[in-house]
């Protein structure tokens, strides 16, 4: 079984793509089981959230970090877990 690791991603969106572009910094901490599925967390979060399209979204850097480096408290309270019921 995998391990779950703390990931931190930094990107640029564009949004609001249709009448006035602007585009802004994105810095999210998210938790998978490696950078493909958390690239993929972060564009259905962005597209979800603000309806930005995936080609509007840009990565610049994905990188592993420990999980007391991450600024997310939601992040820090699912790495504290040890098993989840459904």
């Amino acid at each position: 079984m995998s391990e779950i690791k703390t990931y931190l991603i930094r990107a640029i969106a564009t949004f609001n793509a249709s009448h006035y572009p602007t585009q802004q910094k994105v810095v999210k901490y998210v938790r998978a089981l490696n950078e493909k599925q958390a690239i993929e967390y972060l564009y259905s979060y962005l597209g979800s959230k603000n309806k930005i399209k995936r080609y509007n979204i840009k990565i610049q850097e994905i990188k592993e970090v420990p999980i007391e480096q991450a600024n997310d408290k939601t992040v820090k309270d699912l790495a504290k877990l040890s098993k989840i019921i459904m």
